[in-house]
C-alpha cells in the first residue's frame, strides 16, 4: 500500500507550477519595466503592480498547496511535516503582506526569511534512520536537498547585498523548495513496504 494518499502528488505537484506560472505572467504584464534577473518576486507582488493579483494569488495557492502536502505526508518525521507546513503559513502571510510600491518591508521580508528557513531545513526534519524508508526521505537525500536550498538561500543573500543577480537567485531556491515535496511524494507512492511475513 501507498504510504501517502494519492492526491498528495496532486498538491505537491502543483506547487513548482503555480509558482513559476505566476512569476512567468505577472512578469510579462509588468512587462520591460521589470528585470527578472535582478528585481525579486515580492517586486511582482507589490501594491500597484500589474501583475498584483497573480501574483499573490500564486503564492497563496503555493501555501495551501505546502499545507496540505504537509498534512498527507505521513511517512515523513513529524518535525519535517510540522516545518513544510510551517512554511506554507509562511508563504500564506507573505501574499498577505506584499511590500509596498517603493522600498521595503520589514514585515514581509521577516516572514519571507522564516519561509526560507523552514523550507530549506524541512527535508532533513523529515527524514528516517530506517532503511527501509523512501529514498526521498533517507538522510543523505534529504541533507543534500537541505544542503542546497541553504546554499540557494545564502546566494541569494549575497546577490540581494550586492544588487545583483537577486532575482535569478531567489528563484533558483524557491523553485528547489517548491519541488522537493513533490520528489518526496513520488518517492513515497513508488515505496513499498515489505510484507510482514509470519511463522508457520
Amino acid at each position: 500500500m501507498p504510504v501517502v494518499p494519492r492526491w498528495a502528488l496532486l498538491t505537491s505537484g502543483c506547487a513548482p507550477v503555480l509558482l513559476i506560472a505566476g512569476w512567468a505572467i505577472a512578469g510579462r504584464l509588468e512587462g520591460p519595466a521589470y528585470d527578472p534577473v535582478s528585481q525579486t518576486i515580492s517586486v511582482l507582488a507589490a501594491y500597484g503592480s500589474a501583475g498584483f493579483w497573480v501574483m499573490t494569488g500564486a503564492l497563496f495557492a503555493l501555501g495551501v498547496c505546502h499545507l496540505l502536502t504537509a498534512w498527507g505526508l505521513r511517512a515523513a518525521a513529524p518535525a519535517g511535516r510540522v516545518a513544510l507546513g510551517g512554511g506554507g503559513v509562511a508563504a500564506l502571510v507573505v501574499a498577505l503582506l506584499p511590500t509596498p510600491s517603493s522600498g521595503g518591508s520589514l514585515r514581509h521580508g521577516s516572514v519571507a526569511a522564516v519561509g526560507f528557513l523552514l523550507l530549506a531545513v524541512w527535508p532533513v526534519l523529515a527524514a528516517h534512520r530506517a532503511a527501509t524508508a523512501p529514498w526521498a526521505l533517507r538522510p543523505a537525500p534529504a541533507l543534500a536537498a537541505t544542503a542546497l536550498m541553504g546554499a540557494g538561500a545564502l546566494w541569494f543573500l549575497v546577490e540581494a547585498h550586492q544588487q545583483g543577480a537577486a532575482g535569478v537567485a531567489e528563484r533558483f531556491v524557491t523553485s528547489a523548495q517548491s519541488l522537493w515535496p513533490f520528489v518526496v511524494v513520488t518517492s513515497c507512492l513508488r515505496h513499498r513496504t515489505p510484507p510482514i511475513r509470519s511463522w508457520p
